[in-house]
């Protein structure tokens, strides 16, 4: 695999002052030009080395990683986390999936519902959407926050200040004790949007993934990509760091996700425990023991 930082490097944000969309190109595929088995092969070197560091974190069992993926509806979200993940040991990752919020949710803030699902030490969770539908589709359409219980008092042009402090406090506050955060926007355009819209309407395997709702989100695309830069630039942290990932190339967005990941690890230094003096005598006695049985 190409060098990890020649991947994440153009697309990671720590600081997100002057960020904005335009900059970025959906179809990049950072100079590269592959065929299809050519990116295949590839990415299972990726896939080959996270699962290697997913192991360590696992044995490890002092840092967690969380990663947040936010998208419009067909950037790739789902096909990205199913092959960038095919080769990790399922009993160290877990995905959620955040859909509208539940009565019980809905009388919690707005940060609840992620809190109970965030990953334990040695562990990697994913959040396929996150709390950050609350500064994006709850921003686009602002009926939804009138439905969130909120005091009236509470409310206001700042609120979306409010929550980009209080998701930044969050992220702070789990990076300080141990769980690592990297976020994900799959940034597709909307022309390629277009075409695989198509396409789940003319694969009858694939019809069952649109819904009437993802033509009505697309006609409200301006506000959700005003939404989305607003957002990175308030929340890009050197702990919590955005990736812009350009998302019209299916191959090249998954590329870059685990090169990411890999690199996230890396940086925890995540490795096997070391045994000391007496484990390591301990085992040599039970190896001796085997061997007279």
């Amino acid at each position: 695999m190409a060098k990890k930082r020649d991947f994440v490097g153009p697309y990671r944000i720590e600081n997100g002052k002057g960020f904005h969309l335009r900059d970025y190109d959906p179809r990049d595929t950072g100079g590269l030009k592959l065929d299809k088995d050519a990116a295949k092969d590839r990415l299972a070197e990726g896939v080959q080395e996270l699962a290697e560091f997913q192991g360590r974190l696992y044995a490890q069992d002092r840092w967690a990683l969380l990663l947040v993926f936010q998208a419009m509806d067909a950037a790739g979200k789902d096909s990205t986390i199913k092959h960038v993940f095919s080769g990790v040991n399922p009993q160290g990752c877990e995905v959620h999936s955040f859909k509208a919020p539940s009565p019980e949710e809905l009388d919690h803030d707005f940060l609840w519902r992620a809190a109970v699902h965030l990953p334990e030490r040695g562990r990697i969770g994913i959040f396929n959407r996150s709390y950050y539908e609350e500064v994006l589709v709850v921003r686009v359409h602002s009926e939804i926050l009138k439905g969130e219980k909120i005091p009236d008092a509470l409310l206001g042009k700042k609120v979306w200040d409010r929550r980009f402090e209080d998701i930044n406090a969050c992220e702070k506050h789990l990076w300080r004790n141990g769980t690592a955060v990297r976020k994900f926007f799959l940034n597709v355009s909307k022309e390629e949007q277009k075409k695989r819209f198509l396409e789940r309407l003319d694969k009858p395997d694939k019809n069952w993934k649109f819904s009437d709702g993802d033509v009505t989100e697309r006609a409200r695309w301006n506000e959700y990509m005003a939404a989305y830069e607003e957002m990175i630039r308030a929340t890009s942290t050197k702990h919590a760091p955005w990736h812009v990932v350009p998302a019209d190339h299916k191959w090249f967005t998954q590329l870059v996700v685990a090169a990411t990941i890999v690199e996230a690890l890396a940086e925890l230094d995540v490795r096997y425990p070391a045994l000391g003096p007496a484990e390591k005598r301990r085992l040599a006695r039970i190896r001796r023991a085997l061997l007279r049985t």
